[in-house]
């Protein structure tokens, strides 16, 4: 195999359609595990020949839909001059309609999404090897899960990005306690089954209940709709973030303060008084962590419109950490 071939398309992962008119590699992690195929995204360096000197993994929030992420990550890959960054995003199991349905039941809760990144972790360490660094970023639950990452890999991550963080007590967040009875069983089996007539909703009604999407999110929301398992997967995941996201776990973020930057909004209903526990951490020594408190304008859901402002402070941090 020439190095070309290895980083333009990795050979652990499965080509889907090619789609020329993106500048990702569309893809399937396959199943291994007891673990499901999941939904990947794939961004090569833009330099020919070369292995990647940093890959970024990126674990999404809940709906795990990498679509909703990609203008976020190309604007990221797009700003990297060193030509050595490669990106890989991954869905969560069983959130992605573009991945193969299952028909035979498994896991949506946390555990299982936490093996599901840690196995395709794992993977990438072994392939790329020592010379290649892995960066972690997380959005929202996707945080959690990379924060889990990094406790049990924590000699092969180089440095995780905890953007929007749900790190502790989400269901005492205002969202939590508004949202956590909804996902209960039954409830997400009997919303599911009832998305079903969304079917006959017309794009345009999405569009003006929706007005603030652009019309590529849009479609996205749309896919994740109309897919009665997706909905069952994010809602049964939902459930179980309100059980286990409990007490903070002040001893990784302690040990790896100098491995972690956060970006937290300047009001967010999911995560609420845990950023001001998060940062309780570092107040000794304030200067070991790095933080942003973002624009007021930017909320938890950055990545429907705000994905350059987003991108740009992600890249910042690639560059001061010395990863391109």
């Amino acid at each position: 195999m020439t190095r070309d071939t290895k980083t333009s398309f990795p050979p652990f992962l499965e080509s889907l359609t090619p789609d020329s008119s993106v500048p990702y590699i569309n893809a399937l992690f396959p199943a291994s595990d007891d673990i499901p195929p999941v939904h990947v995204h794939w961004w090569p360096c833009k330099r020919v020949g070369v292995s990647p000197s940093t890959v970024l993994l990126f674990i999404p929030g809940n709906p795990g839909m990498i679509d909703f992420y990609h203008p976020f990550l190309t604007a990221i890959h797009n700003q990297d001059r060193s030509g050595t960054l490669a990106i890989l995003s991954h869905s969560h199991i069983g959130h992605d309609p573009a991945a193969p349905a299952s028909h035979t039941p498994f896991n949506h809760a946390l555990p299982f999404q936490i093996q599901n990144s840690l196995r395709i972790f794992d993977v990438m360490s072994i392939y790329f090897g020592a010379n290649t660094r892995t960066v972690i970023a997380g959005h929202s639950v996707g945080s959690w899960v990379a924060l889990q990452v990094l406790k049990l890999r924590s000699t092969a991550v180089a440095g995780v990005f905890f953007l929007f963080p749900t790190l502790t007590d989400i269901a005492c967040t205002p969202n939590g306690r508004l949202l956590s009875r909804l996902f209960r069983p039954p409830f997400p089996r009997i919303v599911s089954q009832v998305a079903r007539l969304l079917r006959l909703m017309p794009l345009t009604i999405l569009y003006r209940l929706f007005p603030q999407y652009p019309i590529s999110q849009a479609r996205v929301l749309q896919s994740f709709l109309l897919s009665p398992s997706s909905i069952f997967a994010a809602m049964t995941m939902a459930h179980d973030e309100m059980l286990s996201i409990r007490e903070l776990d002040v001893t990784t973020l302690d040990t790896y303060r100098h491995q972690i930057w956060f970006y937290f909004a300047e009001t967010d209903d999911w995560v609420d008084q845990g950023r001001e526990t998060i940062l309780q951490v570092f107040k000794a020594d304030p200067g070991t962590v790095k933080v942003v408190h973002g624009h007021y304008e930017i909320p938890h859901a950055f990545c429907i419109n705000h994905s350059e402002e987003l991108a740009a402070v992600c890249y910042e941090w690639l560059v001061s950490g010395g990863f391109v």
